[in-house]
Order: structure tokens, then C-alpha cells, then sequence
């Protein structure tokens, strides 16, 4: 089994082709992997040093939207009045996994981030690199995954502390490994005394032994216990998950004490980031990963809902996956790429609800029964963007696979909806009377 990244190097990059994912040796799939157009995906040149301009992520000659800045996502999503106020995860810890080690030619997170740092007038990264179970020679080479993650996080949540747990690169060789890595980084969420664990990494449920299932769930269980919260993204092949068809969904991220994120395409104006609109993404054969459950019957924090079944409904939230639509990730020589994907859309929810753990002065741990209970309110509109067109119906090789369509409310294709945290946070943070 193959766990698909994509590594940058220093030197003239040849076209990265897409992967289709029903083509591979492998089911388990990062979620970023496919996310970025073969254009794209050689990388581009930056082309401003401003927060507040719009960012060329597009190699020479190639003609795509701008990425939008740190800044402009901090408007879009409601993040930026909470960073004025003080409130950006301060004295707390995100760990960020499981992330596959890197070997040359791939770039130092440390000087990435700087990078970074350096050009959206964003405060130092306190990063912390967690090579106990990789045991990596060069443990500070990061992934494309590693860049997106802990560029994402730290935009929304600038001071907190962000653990990146890294795994062996043949991690993913066999469904054992996959699940035994996830537990891994779980586990390592509850000894580290982290906020939140993020993971940007799912597998189709149907590749799992129930023995494995049961493994992460136990690990879920335990971060549930010591107020951990677990996001984890949906997937980027729509209606099939990794590797499908038949039509699934993908763990961990339809377990029900994750906190599972789909994909949006948002449209906020350029370079400012003001929030117009979004939709679903779907970019043909990539989309939003969601449906229901073959493992997990309906949580009770799913009853009443309309549009969910008998079993567990993926995603419950959602935010931009399109890489047209994305923030810009900056390399340490100077180069900008988009961050697309579920991959993306999970640690800036990730960052969000370390916000929140600020604002309460406490860990809230498993957030999705708060999370359903201010969306099935008068709130519901405040505090989220309800994303209402669009659907995860992709191509195959033997057609299209339909899906499932947005619509009003909570939908198997977006959740609630990507979020509005100046009024999310404050909500989750202070939960008495937070259906008014």
C-alpha cells in the first residue's frame, strides 16, 4: 500500500502528474496528493513579499488565480478579530500527524517556516519535531503534507506550539502499519497533553480489519477521556474515498469521535480575503470525501438531523480544498504553492478549535456533540457558512460515481459548512446559552 506525497526539490522540477487514485497499487492515500492541477504542481515563484497582496503561486507561463495570504484566510474565516484580541493559541500544543520522514532533496521545515514567517509578518514558529517513532536520520526534512500542515496551523493559530510527529516513509506499507501509526500519533496527543491532534490522512474503511478499526478507536477513546480533540480530513475522492469505488467513506475521519472535515471551493475577494460564497469542491475526479459509515452506527449527537442515516454521517465541517481558491504555502528558497486538499481544510480547523481551547481556558476535548448542537440552533447561521451547492460525485474508469449533494444544513458532502470563528470560538468556549 502507498501513501502518496508529493516531495519538492531544489532544482528543475519535472511535470507532476496527477495521481488517480483508483489506479494505484495502493489504497492509502494523504489527502494532498491530488489536489493540485499538473500545472501547479510544479511549484511556483513568489512573486510578493506583502500580507496583503494577492500571491502568485503558478510556476513561469502558467496562468492560474492567486493564492490568497495567511491574512486573507484569517478575514475569510472570522480568525482575524480573535487574533486582535489576543486569542491565537497561546499555551497550547497541537500535535501534527502522522507525517512520513523525508530524505533529501526535500527542504527544512525549520527554514520553511521562517520563510513563511518572514514574509506574512507572522511571530516565530515554536515547532517541535517528534522523532521517537520514525527514529529519522534527517528529521527536520519535511513533506509537502508537513509543509501544508504546519503552515496552515500556524496561520490561524500563530502561538501555539506545534508537535510534528513523524513515522517511518513505508508507514503505509500494509493496512497494520497505517492504523498502528494513527494510534501512534493519537496516543501521542494524550502524552504530550496536546489540544488537538490533526491528521491529514485517511484510508477507505473497507481496507481495515475490524481488529485495526478497533485499535484507533481505542486510542480515540482515550484522547476522548483526557479532553483531546481529534479532527481528521474526509478525503479527496468524493462519494468513493481512497481507492474506491464502491462508494465509502474513510477512517479515522468516520469514526465518531473524530472530528471529520470536507472540502469547500470559497470565493472571498482578492487580495483582502472578504468572505462572499462558497460551494463543494469537486475538481472531476477529486472532491470532497463523505457519505455514511459501514462500521459506525449514528452517534447520538447525529439523531434528528435531517439527511443522516442509521449509521455515522461523514463530514461533520468543512473548509477551501480547491487549489485555486488556496492559501499560499511558502518554501524556504522563495517559492509559493497553494495548499489544497482536505489535507488543507483539517489543521486550519484544527487551529480553530485550539483557539477555542484559549478562549475557555481549558481543553474541550471531544467537540462534535458542542459542534451539532450550535449548528442545530439560532446560532447556526452566525457561527457557520452553510454551503448549499455542489456535490462529491467523481469520474472512474468505469464512469461517473454518483455521490451526494449539498443542500441546507448538514449534508454528507460539506457537514455544517465551513465557520465563521468570530462567532464559532466564542460559542464552543463559553457553551452555556450557546444556541441563542
Amino acid at each position: 500500500m502507498n501513501w502518496i506525497t508529493r516531495h519538492r526539490t531544489h532544482t528543475a522540477r519535472p511535470p507532476v502528474r496527477r495521481p488517480r487514485r483508483w489506479l494505484a497499487a495502493a489504497p492509502l492515500v494523504a489527502c494532498l496528493a491530488a489536489a493540485f492541477p499538473a500545472a501547479a504542481a510544479t511549484g511556483g515563484t513568489a512573486t510578493s513579499s506583502a500580507a496583503g497582496t494577492a500571491i502568485n503561486c503558478a510556476p513561469p507561463g502558467v496562468k492560474l488565480a492567486p493564492c490568497y495570504s495567511p491574512q486573507a484566510y484569517e478575514l475569510a474565516y472570522g480568525v482575524a478579530p480573535l487574533l486582535s484580541q489576543g486569542i491565537d493559541g497561546s499555551g497550547e500544543t497541537v500535535v501534527v500527524g502522522p507525517e512520513p520522514a523525508a530524505a533529501p532533496p526535500s527542504m527544512d521545515i525549520r527554514q520553511d517556516l521562517a520563510a513563511f514567517d518572514n514574509t506574512f509578518d507572522l511571530p516565530p514558529a515554536n515547532l517541535q519535531v517528534v522523532n521517537t517513532i520514525a527514529q529519522a536520520a534527517t528529521p527536520y526534512l519535511a513533506g509537502d503534507e508537513e509543509v501544508t500542515d504546519t503552515e496552515m496551523l500556524h496561520a490561524i493559530a500563530p502561538g501555539a506550539t506545534l508537535d510534528v510527529v513523524l513515522v517511518p516513509h513505508d508507514v503505509t506499507a500494509s493496512s497494520a502499519s497505517f492504523a498502528a501509526a494513527i494510534t501512534q500519533v493519537i496516543q501521542a496527543g494524550v502524552a504530550r497533553h496536546a489540544a488537538v491532534v490533526s491528521i491529514s490522512a485517511s484510508v477507505g474503511e473497507h481496507f481495515l480489519t475490524n481488529a485495526e478499526v478497533a485499535q484507533m478507536h481505542a486510542a480515540l477513546q482515550q484522547a476522548r477521556d483526557h479532553d483531546v480533540t481529534v479532527v481528521a480530513s474526509s478525503g479527496d475522492a468524493g462519494a468513493i474515498s481512497d481507492a474506491g469505488p464502491p462508494k465509502q467513506v474513510s477512517l479515522p475521519a468516520s469514526d465518531p469521535l473524530v472530528l471529520g472535515v470536507g472540502g469547500t471551493i470559497l470565493d472571498a475577494a482578492r487580495p483582502s480575503g472578504t468572505y462572499l460564497g462558497e460551494m463543494a469542491w469537486n475538481g472531476g475526479d477529486d472532491a470532497s470525501g463523505g457519505g455514511y459509515s459501514t462500521l459506525f452506527p449514528r452517534p447520538a449527537y447525529q439523531d434528528g438531523v435531517a439527511r443522516t442515516g442509521v449509521t455515522r454521517g461523514v463530514p461533520d465541517v468543512a473548509a477551501n480544498a480547491d487549489s485555486a481558491t488556496a492559501m499560499a504555502l511558502e518554501y524556504s528558497d522563495g517559492e509559493f504553492r497553494p495548499a489544497p486538499g482536505t489535507s488543507a481544510a483539517t489543521p486550519l480547523w484544527a487551529g480553530v478549535i485550539t483557539l477555542a481551547d484559549q478562549e475557555a481556558r481549558q481543553h474541550l476535548g471531544f467537540v462534535n456533540p458542542a459542534i451539532y448542537g450550535i449548528a442545530s440552533g439560532p446560532a447556526y447561521h452566525r457561527a457557520f457558512h452553510d454551503v448549499v451547492t455542489g456535490d462529491n460525485s467523481v469520474l472512474s474508469p468505469t464512469g461517473v460515481i454518483v455521490g451526494y449533494n449539498a443542500g441546507p444544513g448538514w449534508d454528507p458532502v460539506t457537514g455544517w459548512g465551513s465557520l465563521n470563528a468570530q462567532y464559532l470560538v466564542p460559542l464552543l468556549a463559553h457553551p452555556v446559552g450557546s444556541g441563542a
